[in-house]
């Protein structure tokens, strides 16, 4: 009886243990399958969510920026034309070259101008509301408020033809052949800056110019460039004409006119008040300033403003 009671207690210890070992393998079971489900779950969501999108920069607007420059920088500023709109595709520039005085009527009477760069200062400050108003006499304000700068220095050279057949060496020799009225001269007209400079080496050697001009011993041109051809061409003996043009023109320079004889000749640079482009013409004036620039205005004669 004792041995019958003990063969079923060990039965049913064995059914129980069985019985744990299966409800136990059931839960691994059913936790690793959640396990499973949970990380497609995650892979599934990580999968739903939208990856962002690459944005590109927008393209820079296209701009046409128009500058009114003195024509003696003509060869100087179509080079740097090339170099700048290399690095700056969305800007086109244009540019009106011609004596500072015809460009400062221009904007006066309303040309299309972004930024103005003058051979003289007269010019600039007859556009400049700051300027002397002896000077500004109509009290004209066309110059934007604080981008005005003195950028260039240039010479004003006395150029004779090839040969000098008359034998002018400095503008010593110059003046006496012009009081001796044995030359023919050309300097710029009266609203040039280079024919300023020239009616002051003119007064410096006590020279009346309308005198001269009834001797018919001045030819008259109506900007720097058209002085210089007159001089190439040989129908003057000799003429005043700054030392970049010259130097473009493979000229014969004789002498160059002091500080004395005509101050100082400074190029002034403005943004206009009326430009579209107030920002565009900024940045081009800032970039004449670099060294890149200043060493291509230097290689005609130009130099920084000491």
């Amino acid at each position: 009886m004792k041995k019958n009671l003990v063969s079923m207690l060990l039965v049913c210890v064995m059914v129980l243990s069985l019985v744990a070992c299966g409800s136990k393998k059931e839960e691994e079971a059913s936790s690793e399958s959640e396990s499973t489900e949970g990380q497609e779950e995650d892979a599934d969501v990580t999968d739903d969510v939208a990856e962002p999108e690459e944005t590109l920069p927008p393209e820079a607007e296209p701009v046409e920026l128009t500058v009114f420059a003195a024509a003696s920088m003509t060869e100087t500023l179509t080079e740097i034309k090339t170099l700048y709109e290399a690095e700056n595709p969305n800007v086109t520039l244009v540019f009106n070259f011609d004596s500072s005085g015809t460009l400062k009527t221009q904007i006066q009477e309303g040309a299309v101008c972004d930024l103005f760069i003058s051979a003289g200062q007269k010019q600039m400050n007859q556009l400049d509301i700051t300027a002397d108003p002896e000077v500004n006499t109509e009290g004209l304000d066309f110059v934007k408020e604080d981008s005005r700068i003195d950028i260039l220095e240039n010479k004003v050279t006395l150029c004779v033809t090839e040969g000098n057949e008359a034998g002018i060496e400095t503008f010593d020799d110059w003046a006496a052949a012009l009081k001796e009225g044995t030359i023919l001269m050309a300097m710029g007209n009266s609203d040039v800056p280079v024919g300023q400079y020239t009616q002051k080496i003119l007064a410096y050697y006590e020279l009346d110019e309308a005198e001269l001009a009834a001797n018919g011993v001045i030819s008259y041109g109506s900007n720097v460039k058209e002085v210089t051809t007159q001089i190439s061409e040989g129908s003057v003996d000799c003429g005043v004409i700054y030392c970049t043009d010259a130097y473009s023109a493979g000229m014969n320079i004789a002498d160059y006119a002091t500080a004395e004889m005509c101050g100082q000749v400074i190029y002034p640079a403005a943004v206009l008040k009326n430009s579209e482009n107030q920002e565009a013409a900024q940045a081009f004036l800032d970039f004449l300033l670099t060294d890149e620039c200043m060493e291509i205005f230097e290689k005609v004669g130009f130099s920084r403003v000491q």
